[in-house]
């Protein structure tokens, strides 16, 4: 973890991202310096409820180890986990990889932590995290599109990530582009994910080249060396990937589009023709600038290191908002 994150003077806070087979944390402190970092398997072959305990525990070792090994227990915690999030209520209510439903994370956790708890969406964090801190800073609106096992996206306007009315916005992987095309997990068919994910570039490889190992990264190294196969194959998951992401800018306009995930490793094989397709697309349309991702898989952990810094900011603000009102010369002015 490279970076820091730009924080409020006000102790130090526990920061967890929770994935589909590992965790990664770490403690982060006032100024943004990272003090501690972690990480655990996710341990989801012991089922849902074991998956919660040991997210539990973690947390419960990681606030331990700040008060052994930095004088001071957390002033608060972030966590970040896949699926659908009910970010208000602090309840994960879906995860298809973890087999959640409708678990109370965050009250489960201040519970055994004692100190405030806010619970986010894993990729939602990881765009709030790229928007203040990474690819998108100082970017006033920008759209976060990692491209791994499936693709998600976090829309972000004015250092905030929107989560919509349902918890659901952001969703581009779920765009439909190439209606009648193959079944989606989500009732779909045509899906972008079903084409421009890193596993769907990987499996559409492995059956070209006729080798079940074959990945996107293979398949990225096929095109830079001239393969026709792999061109073909990286060509349609391209031109998928633009029909997403024009569609997604007619809607919001982002002045930033920052690709990350495993397909973005791929540098400028992936994003010459990226921009290429893009601009060929687009008429109206304002051309955004088409980044790389730059926190790489620590994204959502700084997130969530920021969502829980930003609850204690709102508590800050809301205590001095009520002293303000009560004080004597408060009091006074409004008789």
């Amino acid at each position: 973890m490279g970076p820091r994150v730009t924080l409020s003077p006000v102790g130090h806070v526990i920061a967890l991202d929770v994935g589909g087979t590992g965790m990664k944390a770490a403690l982060i402190a006032a100024d943004g310096s990272l003090l501690h970092r972690a990480r655990r398997a996710t341990g989801r072959e012991h089922g849902p409820d074991a998956v919660v305990e040991g997210i539990l525990d973690f947390a419960a070792d990681l606030h331990a180890h700040g008060a052994a090994h930095l004088g001071e227990k957390a002033a608060a915690a972030g966590i970040a986990v896949p699926g659908i999030v009910d970010e208000e209520r602090g309840v994960a209510a879906y995860s298809a990889n973890l087999g959640w439903r409708d678990v109370p994370l965050r009250d489960l956790l201040a519970e055994r932590l004692g100190v405030p708890v806010a619970l986010g969406h894993d990729v939602r964090a990881g765009g709030l995290a790229e928007g203040r801190i990474g690819a998108g800073r100082g970017t006033d609106r920008f759209l976060f599109v990692p491209l791994g096992t499936g693709i998600a996206g976090a829309i972000g306007i004015d250092g905030r990530v929107e989560a919509g009315a349902h918890g659901f916005a952001g969703e581009i992987g779920h765009i439909v582009v190439r209606p009648g095309g193959p079944p989606c997990p989500c009732g779909q068919r045509g899906c972008l994910e079903r084409f421009a994910s890193a596993a769907a570039v990987g499996r559409a490889w492995a059956e070209a080249c006729g080798d079940p190992e074959a990945d996107a990264a293979h398949c990225a190294r096929a095109v830079e060396s001239g393969d026709p196969r792999a061109r073909a194959v990286w060509q349609e998951a391209v031109d998928a990937l633009a029909d997403g992401l024009v569609t997604a800018l007619t809607l919001l306009d982002p002045r930033t589009l920052i690709i990350g995930g495993g397909l973005a490793e791929a540098g400028e094989t992936l994003f010459a023709p990226l921009r290429e397709a893009v601009r060929r697309r687009i008429t109206f349309q304002k051309p955004p600038s088409i980044v790389p991702a730059a926190l790489g898989d620590t994204a959502g952990c700084l997130g969530a290191g920021l969502l829980a810094r930003d609850l204690l900011t709102a508590s800050a603000a809301s205590t001095a908002s009520t002293m303000s009102t009560t004080s004597p010369a408060s009091t006074t002015s409004r008789r």
